[in-house]
């Protein structure tokens, strides 16, 4: 069933389209051609956090952080093979699963730690990232609630899905 999803949704779209009399290749290469400065404008954000996050994980970092941070994340209820993905998530989605594909190389799918992890990815966002691609779109500069309060939310998050696949 799943493989014919994505094909329907196409022929519905084509067919709206068509219905409404809109030209679907006219307007995909206007909306190509919006997109060649925003990724011109974005990029520069993009490539400062990706060299960021590779610099803490080659350097080690973030293993001292997930190790630092071991007895307070033990407290709150995440087990200590989350931390590091816990800590990556708000920074990177592809070094956040590349952690999850590890986690479910080394303990496999359907154990709690591999639970835990694929619920912590589905309830979190990587928090950086979306705030430079919002900063570089808007006029806002100053993020100084927001960027603490997703951080916090993120956590609590969790906090709450390792919570769930323990009861579960």
């Amino acid at each position: 069933m799943s493989a014919y999803i994505l094909p329907l949704l196409f022929i519905g779209l084509f067919c709206y389209a068509k219905i409404k009399k809109v030209g679907c290749y006219d307007s995909f290469v206007k909306g190509a051609k919006k997109s060649i400065p925003l990724v011109v404008d974005i990029f520069p954000y993009i490539a400062s956090i990706m060299i960021a996050v590779a610099l803490l994980r080659a350097s080690g970092i973030t293993a001292l952080l997930a190790d630092s941070f071991s007895p307070i994340f033990l407290a709150l209820g995440i087990p200590s093979e989350l931390i590091e993905l816990v800590l990556l998530r708000p920074f990177t989605g592809s070094g956040s699963f590349a952690l999850l594909n590890d986690i479910y190389l080394q303990y496999g799918a359907d154990s709690y730690i591999s639970r835990c992890a694929s619920v912590i990815l589905g309830c979190s966002e990587t928090i950086f990232y979306v705030t430079t691609v919002y900063i570089s779109q808007t006029k806002v500069k100053k993020l100084l609630y927001a960027v603490p309060v997703a951080l916090i939310c993120s956590l609590i998050g969790a906090i709450i899905a390792c919570l769930l696949c323990r009861i579960i």
